[in-house]
């Protein structure tokens, strides 16, 4: 059950609810690219067992690299040319005083 405080209003209570799988997935990815620590990670922010977590981390990682992002740009006199976008992930931290 919520917990709820008074005011002047009346009672004020906050829903709390635990994230779902693509979002724990998607909240440990961005902490490391280890796909074991993202499973652990994930498994513990929703309470889960690390086995189901860990399959469907793999499943994640597995259609992120097979499926580069592609745009197809039209280019002069309608000629179509392909253009492969991939993300680079740079992490600086804020000690890093180099340009």
């Amino acid at each position: 059950m919520s917990e709820g405080w008074h005011t002047k209003y009346g009672i004020r209570r906050v829903r709390r609810d635990p994230p779902t799988l693509e979002e724990a997935i998607f909240a440990a990815t961005g902490i490391t690219d280890d796909l074991d620590s993202q499973a652990e990670i994930a498994a513990s922010l929703i309470g889960m067992p690390f086995d189901i977590v860990h399959a469907e981390v793999k499943k994640t990682a597995r259609a992120v690299t097979r499926s580069p992002t592609t745009r197809v740009i039209v280019g002069e006199q309608g000629a179509l040319r392909s253009v492969v976008v991939e993300r680079r992930v740079v992490r600086r931290f804020g000690n890093d005083k180099r340009l």
